[in-house]
Parts: C-alpha cells; structure tokens; sequence
C-alpha cells in the first residue's frame, strides 16, 4: 500500500535564463543546419507512428534517429540499471528524456504540458508515459501509486526530481515525492547524471521547443553524457527523503562541462 504524500503544491521555478548560456558557441553552415531540420521532420513523420503502434525497440530506435538527426552524440558511462528500475537524474534539456529512452528501456515521468505537444504528446502517452500534474497536490498519490506498479511490472522508470530544467550551471534540490514509488515497490535508485559540452542545449526561460531545436540544430557539435551511479537499493519503510538526498548525492557532477 502506498504511503501517502503530503498534499503540497510542487511547483518549482528555475532562474535560469539566456545570461546563463555561455556564449562563443561554434555554429554550423546554414546547409547542416537544414539538412538538420529536414531530416527531424522526416524521422518524426515516419518514426511517430511506428513508435505509437509498435512501442519498446521502435520507440528506442525513433529516440536515437532524433539524435542522429540533430548532430547530437550520446554517450553512457556506467552500469547498465535492471529492468524495474527507478532512474533519477538532473534536468538540463528535453534532449535528456530523448538520450535516455534511446539508452535504455523506459517509461517517462513527464509534466502534464508535455502530453499537449504536437505529435510527441500523444505517442509519448501511448508509449506508457506517466504524466504528473503538479497543479493538483491531491492526484500526487494516484501518481507514485502508477510509477510503484510499473516498476513492480519490471519496467524501469526514469524521474527528473528537480521538476524543471537549470542550464547546468545550477541545479535544483531533489524532491521526494516519487521517490516513495521506489519504496513501495522494493525497487532500486538509479542516479543518472545528465551532462552536456555545450550550454546550447538547456532548455530554459522563455525557451519555446521550436527555437530550442533551431539552436541545437545550429550548432556545430552537441555531447551529451549520462553517467550512472551504483543503484541504492532502499529498505522497507525507508526515508524519501532521505533517499532523494543520496540520489542526488551521487551525481556525478551533471550539467554543464567539458565532455571527455
């Protein structure tokens, strides 16, 4: 049975805007760039509906051809999480979803706008996406009661805790809310840390989709890195907070930096 979870608004606010972006990025020529976008638009035509039918390896594969498409190289570091793990990692991007569905198996925790984009909202929902409303405090249980039973089904969930996006520079503190999921359902922790060599792809401010891809598609060279931590592995009745203050602890140093 689930625990319950205080009825408290979870909204947070980043202040991160365009001043954190660093500047003297190195652009692409204007015809990368369009091959760039016309390429996008090609695999999303055609990989959006596959995805929806046909789920797990095609909806992997639509999320690495996204990359591909955008000149954006993933790389992961680590060992690889069991099924039926909770992944929790920092928020940078909304390429972080798209390098970690193409890393591994999973089902998305998405904010409830998401399920309203053009395309990607209604396949990201039949593609097991949980969606967390976090104007209404009182269906947060209902929530970490869906994350606690698709991961006691063996599929692994990822989470980004900090409930928005920072450039990387900054950083959010962890909430716990849904790690209560993870507790539930026996499962392990997996802290995932989210890096980029470029502060190009934060998505941040005043940030629309459409101009977030125009400026990755612009530029030259995107490296994102996932690192993940050994898994935590919580006790019966354990703290969430407690574990989210671990889990984050165990980043290893996601954000913004140099890529190796």
């Amino acid at each position: 049975m689930t625990a319950a979870v205080p009825g408290t608004l979870w909204q947070p606010a980043s202040a991160c805007g365009d001043r954190c972006r660093a500047g003297g990025t190195r652009r692409g020529d204007p015809l990368t760039t369009l091959v760039r976008l016309w390429s996008l638009v090609v695999v999303l035509a055609i990989g959006l509906p596959l995805a929806a039918l046909a789920r797990g390896t095609a909806l992997r594969t639509l999320a690495r051809a996204i990359l591909a498409a955008l000149g954006v190289r993933a790389v992961w570091r680590g060992p690889a999480p069991r099924p039926g793990s909770l992944l929790v990692a920092n928020h940078v991007s909304w390429l972080d979803a798209i390098a970690l569905a193409a890393a591994q198996p999973v089902r998305m925790v998405a904010k409830h706008d998401v399920r309203a984009w053009p395309g990607i909202g209604g396949t990201a929902a039949r593609a097991g996406t949980i969606f967390i409303d976090r104007t209404r405090p009182r269906a947060l249980p209902e929530t970490v009661a869906e994350v606690a039973d698709a991961l006691r089904a063996g599929h692994s969930v990822t989470l980004f805790p900090e409930g928005t996006t920072y450039c990387g520079a900054e950083h959010g503190r962890f909430r716990a809310a849904l790690f209560q999921a993870a507790i539930d359902a026996g499962a392990p922790v997996v802290p995932i840390s989210v890096g980029y060599d470029s502060t190009e792809a934060a998505f941040v401010g005043a940030d629309t989709l459409g101009g977030s891809v125009l400026r990755i598609a612009r530029t030259r060279r995107i490296t994102l890195t996932l690192v993940a931590a050994p898994a935590l592995r919580p006790a019966p009745g354990a703290d969430r907070r407690a574990l989210a203050r671990a889990a984050q602890s165990s980043l290893a140093g996601g954000g913004y930096h140099l890529a190796a």
